[in-house]
């Protein structure tokens, strides 16, 4: 996944907005305007790098600063390791200082957590998802960030593929057993050749979502044994996914069930953000 150079500009612009407001009051005080600085930022625990960009970006908007990137998008470096180098007016670098820092542990700390799933999973045929359990406005962001963890995106939202959950499978229900089958029917009549998704917590619901013409299956919340007994049922017919209560500690017990896709919320809800800093060098600039 990438991001459009008007997409990182514009996030860049927004983020800066939000921090500077009218002015960075300190740094105009106390620093000469026609100061210049050279710095590094560091990345302070072993990590996946996600964010540079952004970084880039920021520095930009800001003034003539040099940035230059010492690791590539999706690497793992260690403790203590620069990750970018900047050059130029010291007001630039320190005003974006805090700014391109939150952009790099945010994305880095997705893209960290998300290696550790694709890790866990080495060797079986799974592929780790993202989902829609986004911070509201940095979807595209996060979700980019899984990418260059290794993962694999989800439906971006409501709009790029088809996915029938518990509440539209009650809502059917209501209207017969033939339901659901005329909604795929329906929905792929408006939408030809976007992918439909049904969500089942039970085998019940994997024979219904089969009968239906389901893509992808959704095997929500079920167990190892169930999940086996899933794949077994669909044998090929629809991909499968897995969802819910998916950790670190039982991934890799899940992906040896044979499911397609392993969707996990905790990517983007609960990554933990990775300790970066901006530290001055006492180089001439």
């Amino acid at each position: 996944m990438k991001l459009s150079p008007d997409t990182i500009r514009s996030l860049a612009r927004a983020a800066l907005a939000e921090d500077v407001g009218a002015g960075d009051i300190t740094t105009e005080s106390v620093v000469p305007v026609e100061s210049r600085a050279k710095a590094v930022i560091l990345a302070k625990e072993p990590c996946v790098v996600a964010g540079l960009p952004l970084v880039e970006a920021v520095f930009a908007e800001l003034g003539a600063v040099e940035t230059v990137a010492l690791a590539a998008e999706g690497a793992v470096t260690s403790a203590g390791k620069p990750v970018c180098r900047l050059n130029g007016p010291a007001r630039a670098i320190l005003t974006g200082e805090r700014t391109a820092l939150n952009f790099l542990q945010r994305l880095s700390g997705i893209a960290t957590l998300t290696r550790q799933f694709v890790d866990a999973v080495a060797g079986t045929a799974a592929q780790i998802l993202d989902t829609r359990k986004t911070t509201p406005t940095l979807r595209l962001l996060e979700k980019y960030a899984v990418a260059a963890g290794g993962g694999a995106n989800h439906r971006m939202g409501l709009f790029d593929a088809v996915m029938i959950k518990d509440n539209h499978r009650q809502l059917l229900a209501r209207l017969g057993a033939s339901a659901l089958g005329s909604a795929v029917a329906a929905a792929r009549a408006a939408k030809p050749g976007l992918p439909v998704i049904i969500e089942a917590d039970s085998l019940e619901d994997v024979e219904a979502a089969l009968r239906a013409g389901a893509d992808q299956i959704l095997l929500d919340n079920m167990t190892p044994a169930e999940l086996r007994d899933a794949v077994k049922l669909v044998a090929g017919r629809a991909k499968t996914e897995a969802s819910g209560g998916v950790r670190l500690s039982n991934v890799a017990e899940i992906a040896a069930t044979g499911v397609d896709y392993i969707s996990v919320g905790a990517l983007t809800h609960s990554a933990r953000a990775v300790d970066f800093s901006l530290d001055l060098l006492d180089e001439p600039a």
